[in-house]
């Protein structure tokens, strides 16, 4: 496995700006506003993920929720609950069609935590891309290998439509593979690597990167593995929708 690149986060947005990409170890979420600590209680929320629904491949190894803000300054509001929704320009594969999930845990979207999250990354967004209102959707998944093979990105490499992607790794249990890959979209450089250490974070300038993961595998045969990340998106000028 290769050690993510890691970013130095006082050079977070130039890192964005330079190389469309930037890692944060677990130690420097602080930057946001959030502490790997202060986000860990957060982590038995992902013991109640519904399953994914809407999966065309037929697998049963994604479970998930789905809940949307807007970060405006110094505010987090809450937005009414809405279906996912991605044209097939950026999702090939469940793009073009409204997804409902099941609305985010109460003790999750209430948290401290979660909103200094929300509102740092959505700073880190208007320093990239100017100030203004962001549009954020935010998806606890898990992806598990009871069928043999798990797949967190069934779409393969793609970009989301969005402004700004961000991916926390929660934490991995008994699992191989779950490469993190991230290439040009416009070029030929790109890096591979694998988040271990639970809350590190991948940020992505959606605009100038495509991104997958690799499957993830059982350790053992037989046994379930799993991997559990937080995806956050934020966008301007509103939420994607048909």
């Amino acid at each position: 496995m290769f050690e993510p690149p890691w970013t130095d986060p006082a050079d977070l947005v130039g890192a964005l700006r330079r190389d469309g990409e930037a890692v944060l170890a677990p130690s420097s979420l602080d930057v946001l506003g959030a502490s790997a600590a202060e986000l860990e209680a957060l982590r038995p929320c992902w013991e109640d993920l519904p399953p994914d629904g809407y999966l065309k491949d037929g697998g049963r190894y994604r479970f998930r929720r789905h809940g949307c803000f807007v970060a405006d300054g110094a505010t987090l509001t809450l937005a009414p609950h809405r279906a996912h929704w991605q044209p097939v320009d950026y999702n090939a594969l469940h793009g073009g069609i409204q997804r409902w999930y099941v609305p985010l845990a109460q003790e999750m979207a209430a948290s401290p935590a979660w909103t200094a999250l929300l509102l740092g990354l959505a700073r880190v967004a208007s320093q990239l891309k100017g100030e203004q209102p962001w549009f954020i959707e935010a998806h606890p998944f898990r992806i598990d290998t009871s069928d043999g093979i798990g797949r967190p990105t069934p779409e393969g490499a793609h970009r989301d439509g969005v402004d700004l992607v961000a991916v926390l790794l929660v934490g991995r249990h008994q699992i191989k593979g779950g490469e993190s890959r991230v290439f040009e979209a416009k070029g030929p450089a790109g890096q591979r690597f694998t988040m271990t250490a639970p809350w590190t974070l991948l940020l992505l300038d959606d605009e100038r990167v495509i991104h997958e993961t690799t499957p993830i595998q059982p350790l053992a045969a037989g046994e379930r593995g799993w991997r559990d990340t937080l995806v956050i998106t934020l966008r301007s000028r509103g939420f994607q929708g048909p």
